[in-house]
């Protein structure tokens, strides 16, 4: 790995900043088909991975992280004393990490898009895993609810989820699979121009 420019510095530091105020409750909204009160969307993870795509997946990593710290201390901390906040990391990760390194492999846009494809599934399973043994388990004992009253959210939204794998099934996958195609359609979209300017030479001697 190069040494990184005084530019990819900057803009590594910019992105994170962005990213993590796309983490405010005034950038999340709901989703019609996962109970609001424990799934929302938001598009952090677009600053994550134009970072990731266009400076090195390391990169990625370190703007996830500090996006995750500057939205913990905003929000004056969190109900489960930061094991959600590390989840969302782990799972940020999970989808930056396969998509910048099947990227950086071979720089083109279908190399892009299969990347974006590899992460979606890779945020798919683990973030099942993580929200059946960690996430779900941590938000019941910290807010003193027993897990039958998540799977009772789910089955609001959804009559077919009555346990908690089924909950995991049709709700968790489900929205983490939206999440990363939206993410991936959005970076599709707008990383041509936007990494011009990150990769443009620095004019300043």
């Amino acid at each position: 790995m190069k040494k990184w420019s005084t530019r990819e510095l900057v803009t590594i530091a910019i992105l994170a900043s962005l990213a993590g105020v796309l983490m405010f409750p005034v950038f999340e909204f709901p989703v019609w088909f996962a109970p609001p009160d424990i799934y929302k969307m938001d598009f952090s993870e677009i600053p994550v991975l134009i970072g990731a795509f266009a400076i090195h997946p390391v990169a990625g990593i370190i703007i996830e992280a500090v996006k995750i710290i500057i939205a913990f201390i905003i929000k004056g901390g969190s109900v489960t004393m930061g094991v959600g906040e590390i989840a969302n990391f782990l799972i940020g990760v999970a989808f930056v990490v396969p998509a910048s390194i099947i990227y950086h492999r071979h720089k083109t846009r279908r190399m892009a898009i299969v990347g974006m494809l590899v992460g979606t599934i890779s945020i798919m399973v683990i973030g099942a895993i993580l929200n059946a043994f960690v996430l779900l388990p941590v938000y019941a004992y910290f807010l003193n609810l027993d897990i039958s009253v998540f799977i009772g959210m789910g089955t609001a939204v959804n009559n077919n989820v009555n346990s908690l794998w089924g909950f995991i099934a049709l709700i968790t996958v489900p929205f983490n699979f939206f999440k990363g195609i939206v993410i991936s359609i959005i970076v599709a979209l707008i990383y041509k121009n936007v990494s011009h300017l990150i990769k443009a030479k620095d004019r300043v001697k």
